[in-house]
């Protein structure tokens, strides 16, 4: 035989045919690959016996042939799939210049893939011929290490540590593979080669081998890999057409880990078929994970539970008593501080029996003579790290358990579950107990009270279920406060009776979680219950009885009772300015809430001379910046802003968000919600960049304090997406209000308050988009949920039928929107009186539906009482006074009586400009309506030079994008077009389509008709009386929806934009 070698070492046996091939093979025991061409000297072999190796210019090695056999690298199975980031990463690394020592540590969970990731990257590094020698070696432990290592060694009876020598000798491109390292008592290291140079691959459970080298954390696959690696093993099993989403069901269950994939394609193979396996597995899942007698392609003998046996087995009890209480957690953001906090708590527990095993339990995890002793938990925390069953992540210093390893760990300790449990849900009362102001620690909590909610069936301790239901509270879960408010309810009905004050608390506490989820009557019922009993046992003006009519007073003005609320509100303040004074903080607190019900019946001048009146008295009391005189400014704020004084309510909300920034932090809740405030005010202002950036800031920092799905975060995500919706931009708009009204579904239930309410929102972007069916829709629903919880009248009702209304104008169904809006108005004048601003609304939005069917005289008597009323009540330049100004100018306009349209026109302007600035959104729409006049007069130079200036100031203030802004391009290209500058306006009329082309592909907008107009049918008279042509386009545009966007386009190029009204729909 003919034998090529490089400088370097022999070894021959009996066995050996061929070297692996490249620059001088070597063979292998068993059958070798064909050797490459080696760049060595030829020798021939006949016998054995001793040889030596020459190059042309030097002695390599000089060693005895000897009979050993070592072992190969094992192959991957065949059905290994994905991972290849990661043997790319190994790849890479591994691909570095030769001259220093490469080590690679593969670390994870066992069952993660470790070893097949191994194999895989041996078997593609040998067919790229990366190295002359792969060595493998079992380092489950020190005998199997040594065991493997003696194979290598030059002489049969040499030691590990003349193998060491000998390779480090041996200066080929070699790897070796060190795989299940897993014994923390192991060092790795002894069993380095004493050099400075080769290549090291290893394979641990135990992470702190990455001491030594670079490395990668081996976990669940990408679920596409996942579901494929278990199509592979099912093979022909797979028959259904839908196989692909089967099998992606089974792994996103199985969370992906590969060796419960494995064992699943196994069970499949040998039992059953992908459609059955899910159910088999969801009902029986802890059998099927520890079953040893059906494996899949791995090549584990143990099942997915035994392998974490042999990890389990060898923790120390402590270790294992932490595991047990981590599985019950949510398996991500376990913090240390909830075992220091709970340790360090003076909760008391009222079993006793059961107070001295928690106290014991916190003793183990680190508790000693009073003081948390950190290092007693690092080490039972290290001692869990070893064997990979938890994970730290450093950045936010938390542990996270995979799911599996709970379940697991659940099922090991089956027989003292209710008792970890228990634990645990006292861990969590006690830790909250230690500082109940916490809210950032108790907004981190989210995530475990939801997980461990699974417990409050099971007997809990009293004290315990009362932190546990002030911690529900507080995250807004109300599911769960309801349920542990009723626990806490029936066990002090059993133990002190029916009328007890604390019992009696216990239901009021339960009223609230009901006011909480809009189950009003349900509220309303037991608040009446205690009210009466507090007034029989305790009296009239006792604190609880005023403080039960405060709180029943609020329940009625939710359910929009507003003359009841304030019935009870004026008796209460009264007791207390009578027992307590004018100036006692319980009387300034009665004063706020009245005020808040004058507000809510738009008695904002009654409002505004309370509310400044308890906002004097708290700041000399209590001092400028004490919490309650911050909280009379933000409602002061809010009167302001209903009165349209928008200046005055945001140098309020400025000046409220800088004093709790500096005091509270700029994440605090307070800190948050005036920031949401002062963002309202940018808004209404037509600062939309300003409002957009804080409510961004808001939206992170509720995301990152109190999680995703905290009813504060859905509501700024709600807020943001309002401010999208002014900005023109509704698909960004949609996404976030989608994605909040399904939160609120699954969290709160179809028909919860919050819920509607998104479900409106929504609704009215679809309007926005033109998807007129489709925001029909979700308000009908809407309307009959609310007229079945609420009743046909309550506010909210009547707020869904105008909205539904105004979905029906828009479709051109004025029928239809006419007599719902009637109905809205017949009811608020009954419910309101005919002057409430509710009713001055409806009275407005029915004059519109007047004037769209053209019934002007109609919609001109409703508008003059709407105006009359409005300069009477809230001001001559009062926002919503110069809306009505702005709309009765518009019907004048339709009348053809433009100077008097005109006249109005400029004292609406001149007015905005004045108060709001002149670029702001409503003054720019007053220039245009402004601009359309004159059109309509044939004054086209005057509406040039305001369509020019509206059109400069949009596209800078709006972008070139906005709604708003297209208007104004079409707009100038009606007065271009009748000044006979027709290539001006068709270029600019172009511009603008091309622009909504882009937009509205993006939006998928509702489809419409096309028609073509030539510049001679548009010729002057405009008039649409006085033109036929004109005559029979204003029909078809206004049939086709004058609020649709794109017929709205249309409409404004033939006629210019005279019907900018703002529509004052809720």
């Amino acid at each position: 035989m003919v034998y090529n070698v490089a400088q370097g070492a022999l070894f021959i046996t009996k066995f050996s045919i061929g070297g692996i091939g490249g620059p001088g093979g070597q063979s292998e025991s068993g059958s070798g690959g064909l050797g490459g061409i080696g760049q060595g000297p030829q020798f021939h072999v006949s016998g054995t016996s001793h040889w030596t190796v020459h190059s042309a210019t030097e002695t390599v090695f000089s060693t005895a042939v000897k009979t050993k056999q070592r072992k190969l690298c094992p192959l991957p199975v065949p059905s290994f799939t994905g991972r290849q980031e990661t043997l790319q990463e190994i790849h890479q690394y591994f691909g570095q210049a030769q001259g220093t020592r490469l080590v690679f540590i593969l670390h994870g969970l066992g069952g993660s893939g470790k070893s097949q990731l191994a194999f895989k990257y041996v078997q593609e590094a040998q067919d790229k011929k990366r190295f002359c020698n792969v060595f493998f070696i079992d380092a489950t432990s020190d005998q199997t290490a040594e065991t493997d290592l003696k194979l290598l060694a030059p002489t049969a009876n040499d030691t590990s540590e003349a193998a060491l020598s000998w390779l480090a000798s041996n200066h080929n491109e070699w790897l070796i593979v060190f795989d299940n390292a897993d014994d923390v008592g192991l060092d790795i290291a002894k069993f380095f080669p004493p050099c400075t140079f080769g290549s090291i691959l290893i394979t641990t459970r135990n992470p702190q081998l990455c001491i030594h080298g670079v490395d990668s954390q081996v976990s669940n696959m990408a679920q596409d890999d996942a579901s494929d690696l278990l199509l592979k093993i099912v093979g022909r099993k797979a028959i259904q057409h839908n196989k692909k989403e089967l099998a992606t069901a089974i792994v996103k269950e199985l969370h992906c880990f590969p060796l419960a994939v494995s064992q699943a394609g196994g069970y499949i193979n040998a039992r059953g078929d992908l459609e059955s396996y899910l159910t088999i597995y969801q009902s029986s899942r802890d059998e099927l994970l520890q079953r040893n007698d059906i494996q899949g392609q791995s090549q584990y003998n143990t099942a997915v539970y035994a392998t974490w046996n042999l990890s389990y087995n060898k923790l120390s009890s402590k270790g294992k008593l932490l595991l047990q209480i981590f599985s019950c957690l949510h398996h991500q953001g376990i913090k240390t501080e909830i075992f220091e906090r709970a340790f360090l708590s003076e909760l008391e527990i009222d079993d006793g029996d059961f107070q001295v095993q928690i106290d014991e339990v916190l003793a183990q995890l680190g508790g000693s003579n009073q003081t948390w002793n950190a290092l007693i938990f690092n080490d039972i925390v290290g001692e869990l790290q070893a064997y990979s069953l938890i994970e730290q992540d450093l950045n936010d210093q938390s542990f996270s358990v995979h799911p599996l390893i709970q379940q697991w760990s659940n099922h090991t300790t089956k027989q003292n579950m209710h008792f970890i449990q228990t634990c645990v849900l006292a861990l969590i009362a006690m830790s909250c107990y230690f500082n109940t102001e916490d809210f950032e620690y108790i907004a981190r909590l989210l995530h475990h009270t939801a997980r461990v909610s699974l417990f409050f069936r099971k007997p809990i301790d009293l004290q315990i279920s009362i932190w546990l239901a002030y911690i529900a509270d507080r995250q807004g879960r109300w599911n769960d406060s309801e349920l542990l408010h009723s626990i806490v309810f029936e066990k002090r009905k059993s133990l002190l009776g029916k009328e007890h004050p604390h019992t009696l608390t216990s239901i009021a506490n339960l009223a609230r979680t009901f006011s909480e989820q809009g189950q009003w009557s349900n509220a309303e019922a037991l608040q009446v219950t205690v009210l009466d009993s507090q007034k029989r046992l305790l009296g009239e003006e006792h604190p609880d009885s005023l403080n039960s009519m405060d709180s029943l007073a609020w329940t009625y003005s939710k359910q929009g009772r507003w003359s009841n609320a304030e019935a009870l509100q004026v008796a209460v303040l009264d007791s207390h300015k009578r027992r307590l004074g004018e100036e006692h903080p319980y009387t300034l607190t009665s004063i706020a809430n009245l005020a808040l019900t004058y507000s809510k019946q738009g008695r904002w001048s009654n409002a505004e001379a309370l509310q400044v009146a308890v906002l004097d008295s708290q700041k000399r009391l209590l001092g400028e910046e004490h919490p309650c005189t911050l909280t009379s400014m933000n409602n002061l704020a809010l009167t302001y802003g209903n009165q349209g004084r928008w200046s005055a309510a945001e140098g309020l909300c400025s000046v409220v968000l800088e004093k709790q920034k500096r005091l509270l932090g700029e994440e605090h809740p307070d800190s948050l919600s005036s920031m949401s405030n002062l963002t309202s005010t940018y808004s209404h202002q037509g600062r939309w960049t300003d409002a957009e950036e804080l409510r961004v800031k808001v939206l992170e920092a509720s995301k990152r304090l109190l999680g995703e799905e905290h009813p504060d975060t859905l509501s700024s995500m709600s807020n943001l997406a309002s401010t999208y919706s002014d900005q023109g931009r509704w698909s960004d708009a949609e996404e976030l209000e989608v994605k909040v009204l399904e939160a609120r579904k699954r969290l709160l239930g179809e028909e919860h308050p919050d819920t509607l309410l998104s479900m409106s929102n929504l609704a009215s972007t679809y309007s926005d988009q033109g998807r007129w069916s489709d925001a029909e829709k979700l308000e009908v629903n809407v309307l009959e949920a609310r007229k079945r919880l609420l009743g046909e009248e309550h506010p909210k009702t009547l707020n869904s039928m105008s909205n539904l209304a105004s979905t029906y104008s828009d479709q051109g169904r004025w029928s239809d929107a006419e007599e719902l809006k009637v109905n809205v108005l017949e009811a608020r004048k009954r419910l309101l009186g005919e002057e409430h601003p509710k009713t001055l609304n409806s009275m407005s939005n029915l004059a519109s539906t007047y004037s769209d069917q053209g019934r002007w005289s109609d919609a001109e008597g409703l508008q003059v009482t709407v105006l009359e009323a409005r300069k009477r009540l809230l001001g001559e330049e009062h926002p919503k006074t110069l809306n009505s100004m702005s709309n009765l100018a518009s019907t004048y306009s339709d009348q053809g009586r433009w100077s008097d349209a005109e006249g109005l026109q400029v004292t609406v302007l001149e007015a905005r400009k004045r108060l709001l600035g002149e670029e702001h959104p409503d003054t720019l729409l007053s220039m245009s309506n402004l601009a359309c006049t004159y059109s309509n007069q044939g004054r086209l130079s005057d509406a040039e030079s305001l369509h020019v200036m509206v059109l400069e100031k949009r596209k800078t203030l709006l972008g070139k994008e906005h709604p708003n802004t297209l208007d104004s391009m079409h707009n100038l290209a009606y007065v271009f077009e009748h000044q006979g500058r027709h290539s001006e306006a068709e270029a600019l009329r172009q511009a603008a389509q091309d622009i909504e082309q882009l937009r509205d592909a993006a939006s998928k907008p509702t489809q419409i008709d096309k028609f073509v107009v030539t510049p001679a049918e548009l010729a002057l008279p405009r008039t649409v009386s006085e033109n036929p042509v004109a005559q029979s386009l204003h029909e078809t545009c206004t049939q086709k929806s004058k609020k649709q966007r794109k017929w709205k386009r249309v409409f404004t190029s033939l006629f210019g934009f005279t019907n900018g009204r703002n529509t004052e729909n809720v």
